[in-house]
């Protein structure tokens, strides 16, 4: 996308260098398009490397096998068992995985015995610390895209401003609209860096966006599969009722033993 950028630079030198113009006025390579543009061209340079940096960096980091291992979801089910039940093998398996996804069910196993709603409690508060990680970085590349155009379009108000500030200065300079003329395209030339740095990094930023949010649907796909098969292979043991059993035979004891005492208790009568 950068690479791009620098082409586009090459390709607005070759166009401003028209034949038969002066060669003071004209840009004959990148070099002389990026020192017409002033200091502000520096800053603007300084975004174009950070916006790279933050591309390629993501672009390794957002890699499918570094999110969710291609062999993740086999190994975890079977560190839980035939029978989804071994959920300390499993959270101990988590743990050696070092992945987003693997770091969201660590945190939602132990409390697998308290049932669905907690667990699914816990992936939600990992999984959004993993997805803030995952868009780390994001908040420099809106900010390259919103100052780059603002730098270039300073860089464009300076250079007006000075172009403006030499024909007037200038006694020769009335009738000839040549002198204005340069100062206005020399002073474009940090508008057009400005923008051919700003374009890429937005669309780099949508990219990473988008790449997140694949991740982030499938982590919860790969969550809600390992909470449900949990929960169904979940054992409740059944339990005895106590007024199946004992409460209606003890009351009936009770009720002929009272019926007894009852019956001992009234005198007899002749």
């Amino acid at each position: 996308m950068i690479s791009h950028s620098i082409l586009s630079l090459a390709v607005l030198a070759q166009a401003t260098a028209t034949p038969g113009a002066p060669a003071a006025n004209l840009v004959q390579s990148v070099w002389d398009f990026l020192v017409k543009g002033g200091l502000l061209m520096i800053p603007i340079g300084l975004c174009s490397l950070v916006a790279l940096a933050v591309i390629v960096e993501r672009a390794i980091s957002l890699q499918r096998r570094r999110v969710i291992p291609l062999d993740f979801s086999a190994g975890l089910k079977a560190a839980l068992g035939p029978d989804s039940s071994d959920t300390t093998t499993a959270q101990a398996y988590c743990e050696r995985s070092d992945s987003p996804i693997a770091r969201i069910l660590a945190a939602a196993l132990p409390c697998a015995a308290r049932g669905r709603e907690a667990m699914e409690r816990r992936i939600t508060q990992a999984g959004e610390r993993e997805v803030f990680r995952l868009r780390k970085y994001l908040r420099t590349l809106t900010v390259i895209v919103t100052a780059a155009p603002m730098l270039g379009l300073l860089g464009t108000v300076f250079g007006m401003i000075e172009a403006f500030q030499t024909v007037a200065a200038s006694g020769e300079a009335l009738g000839r609209t040549e002198m204005l003329a340069k100062g206005i395209y020399e002073a474009l030339v940090t508008t057009a860096a400005g923008l051919l740095v700003a374009i890429p990094a937005l669309i780099g930023y949508h990219w990473v966006s988008a790449k997140v949010e694949r991740h982030a649907s499938a982590m919860d796909a790969v969550a809600s599969d390992v909470v449900n098969s949990i929960v169904d292979s979940a054992t409740i043991p059944q339990t005895p009722s106590e007024s199946d059993n004992g409460d209606g035979d003890g009351k009936l004891r009770i009720t002929e033993e009272d019926e007894v005492s009852e019956s001992a208790a009234e005198p007899a009568t002749v």
